[in-house]
């Protein structure tokens, strides 16, 4: 009787579709310069929930798919669409000049935002964020692609890292969570 009692003053934990990473000690944010050439870190958005994904300019399916999912997010979400930020770090450096990644993001939604990092840089993110990029030859000598990670990390509203959502996952499913999040935070 008393435990049940206790439970019913517990707050309920949010039930997310993506993986909660609430606690985690990595993804703890970023310092880096914008297709604009604004340094830029996890505190210029707060009072937004951030989503972070990795990709490059030429990827053919799943950087393109991402982030239309979220440009499509940000329509589900409503006038909440506004508490929305999304960020596109590179993993490619190399190609993807600022005016590249300022027309890429403006495909997508005006507002979001393409990060830029230097080789070094890049190489931290990656490690602070655990995710994987790999330079891959193509068929002639100045051609290559990107392997990445596929996946995006979302903060809440106060820049805390909260979860992880897997590719594929469809916009429905991660509008969802930031739902909650913005409830919540």
């Amino acid at each position: 009787m008393i435990s049940g009692l206790l439970a019913a003053c517990t707050p309920e934990k949010p039930q997310f579709k993506s993986i909660d990473l609430t606690g985690a000690d990595y993804a703890q944010g970023f310092s880096l310069a914008d297709h604009n050439g604004k340094l830029r870190t996890l505190k210029d958005f707060a009072g937004k929930v951030v989503v972070v994904f990795f990709g490059f300019v030429q990827c053919p399916d799943v950087c393109p798919t991402s982030m239309a999912e979220l440009a499509q997010i940000k329509k589900l979400l409503g006038p909440e669409g506004d508490k929305l930020q999304a960020i596109f770090i590179t993993v490619d450096p190399e190609r993807d000049t600022p005016e590249l990644l300022k027309a890429y993001m403006a495909n997508f939604d005006p507002g979001f935002l393409a990060l830029r990092p230097t080789p070094d840089q890049l190489a931290q993110v990656a490690r602070d964020f655990k995710i994987y990029y790999k330079k891959v030859d193509g068929k002639t000598a100045g051609s290559y692609t990107m392997d990445h990670s596929a996946g995006s990390y979302v903060f809440d509203e106060k820049g805390r890292i909260r979860l992880y959502n897997r590719y594929g996952s469809g916009a429905e499913a991660l509008a969802s969570d930031i739902r909650l999040l913005i409830k919540t935070s």
